[in-house]
């Protein structure tokens, strides 16, 4: 079973995210445990709106990692069925439609995720309820094919790594051979993790556990969680089962399907 920390053992963490509005980094949920709302805006259906969904999908599992109920909504002038899909492809939670929701629900907390330089309906409103109240998260454009690549791949998983790989105000261009080089670092660091399952499983190392969470907790450093798994492999006094369980639970963050592979390589 996996050993993850007890929910108290981080009690202290707390997510903090960069507010494009205003410049500055702050709790990403200010009460631990209170609802926080989290809305992605999508203008269209390409490599960038599904990059904006999977950063709200990395800010949904990062707060309720630790603890935080969240409620996920998707408000999009057009392309509603088609984003729904992709999000179901790539592995992102259901989304809710914004659109068919009331504001106010009760949130303590509103977050938006929008494409850069996207001006949100009623950014100047105050109050929780507001549709463009609360702290915005922008991300950065991706380029490179057509979002329906994401329908020719034989597993999904690598455009997520693809897009994971750069911090989210970097802008990303999948260009030829990009995809390729993904899969072959996904298939290369499954293939490692089912080795490491085969070892008896220990405890994640609190040092370990302890980067990863400074890494997601400091504005989402998906890239930061990444270099950690990478890290660990060079590491002789970390011990397989250790390995493996940490990266079970980093992937509770980043969904990459870490684990399927287990029993295939002798």
């Amino acid at each position: 079973m996996p050993a993850y920390a007890p929910p108290h053992a981080y009690a202290q963490a707390v997510l903090r995210i960069l507010d494009a509005k205003t410049g500055e980094t702050v709790p990403a949920a200010p009460a631990r445990r209170a609802l926080t709302r989290v809305e992605a805006h999508a203008s269209g259906y390409d490599l960038t709106a599904l990059r904006v969904l999977l950063t709200t999908d990395l800010l949904l599992r990062a707060l309720e990692i630790g603890g935080t109920p969240v409620l996920p909504l998707l408000t999009a002038d057009r392309h509603q069925a088609e984003l729904h899909a992709a999000a179901t492809t790539l592995g992102i939670r259901p989304f809710e439609d914004g659109r068919d929701l009331s504001s106010g629900l009760g949130e303590a907390q509103v977050v938006h995720v929008a494409a850069e330089g996207v001006t949100l309906p009623g950014a100047g409103a105050s109050g929780a309820g507001a549709s463009g109240a609360g702290v915005s998260v922008a991300v950065a454009s991706a380029s490179g094919p057509d979002a329906d690549v994401l329908n020719q791949l034989a597993d999904p998983a690598v455009l997520r790594l693809a897009l994971l790989d750069a911090p989210r105000g970097t802008a990303v261009h999948l260009g030829a051979g990009a995809l390729d080089e993904a899969g072959r670092r996904l298939g290369r660091l499954r293939q490692s993790v089912a080795h490491w399952a085969r070892s008896p499983s220990r405890p994640v190392p609190e040092k370990v556990r302890g980067r990863l969470r400074d890494a997601w907790e400091d504005d989402l450093d998906v890239p930061g969680v990444l270099a950690v798994l990478r890290w660990i492999e060079n590491q002789p006094e970390i011990p397989d089962g250790a390995r493996f369980e940490t990266c079970a639970y980093a992937d509770r963050l980043l969904a990459l399907d870490l684990t399927r592979d287990l029993g295939r390589f002798a």
